[in-house]
């Protein structure tokens, strides 16, 4: 046999590298730690004797305690009043009164507004209640104002409804009274007058707003009672001449006869006549 001679084999040291690639994958992104914020919760700081305190349970942090502790500092030796509690006597209020600025007498009080524009002597009554209840001047003199507003709005109104009662006791005045409205008014009104007096009839108001010299039944009263008192001077007035319906009815009869200037054109006075009788109709009509 032949000598054969087999190389043994050399095994490389070198390794394989595959030619697979492997997949390439991101890091993942480092997140940094927050540091953590160091609370302390407040009222474990309180201590156990005074953890139950209910003051202390309105406040959640020092700075809030520290403002109201700072606050009660100021507030020490400052002028405090006491509060009276049911035992106290009229003497104790007084005190209290006059300390927050009460004035001592009832004449101490003193208001902006001027004399003209209140009573005296309501004012004068209502300073003494006030004095007595122990009002401040501020407080009294706001209430005499609201007082004053009061009575004016309501004088106002009153002063409308005097006005629309006598509007409507004048318009059916003239309805009833016709062309002897002026006459009867005046007399119904002269009568009244001196009877009851101008204040009287002016100043007294009735139920339904009107003042009494501007009731329409009171008017009517008193001029029917005029006509029976016709002759007497003190309803007839002075220089006063009023015409009834009769007397102007008299005299369009007169104008307007058969053969008078009304019907002739061509008279000279024709005009006048026409124009007096058409002035006698409307105030008989009116």
């Amino acid at each position: 046999m032949e000598n054969q001679t087999t190389e043994p084999q050399v095994q490389s040291d070198t390794k394989t590298v595959s030619d697979q690639s492997q997949p390439t994958t991101l890091a993942e992104p480092v997140v940094a730690e927050q540091p953590q914020e160091n609370t302390v919760d407040f009222k474990s700081l309180i201590p156990e004797s005074f953890k139950e305190e209910k003051s202390l349970e309105n406040f959640d942090n020092m700075e809030d305690l520290l403002k109201s502790y700072l606050h009660a500092q100021k507030m020490v030796g400052a002028d405090k009043i006491p509060v009276p509690n049911k035992y106290a006597t009229d003497e104790d209020w007084k005190e209290v009164f006059t300390r927050l600025g009460a004035p001592k007498t009832p004449e101490d009080y003193k208001y902006s507004f001027k004399d003209d524009e209140v009573d005296s002597k309501q004012l004068k009554t209502f300073n003494e209640t006030a004095h007595r209840l122990g009002l401040l001047p501020k407080q009294a003199e706001a209430l005499v104002k609201y007082y004053n507003n009061l009575n004016q709005s309501h004088s106002e109104q009153l002063e409308a409804q005097a006005i629309t009662a006598q509007e409507k006791t004048e318009a059916d005045l003239k309805k009833e009274f016709g062309p002897q409205f002026n006459k009867r008014l005046d007399q119904a009104k002269r009568l009244a007058t001196n009877t009851l007096g101008e204040e009287f009839l002016n100043n007294t108001v009735l139920k339904d707003g009107s003042r009494l010299g501007d009731n329409l039944e009171v008017i009517k009263a008193f001029s029917n009672l005029a006509d029976k008192l016709s002759e007497d001077e003190v309803v007839k007035g002075e220089g006063s001449e009023y015409q009834t319906a009769k007397d102007i009815e008299k005299q369009i009869d007169e104008l307007t006869q058969q053969g008078s200037a009304y019907w002739q054109n061509q008279h000279p006075n024709h005009k006048k006549a026409v124009d007096e009788v058409l002035k006698l109709r409307e105030m008989l009509h009116n």
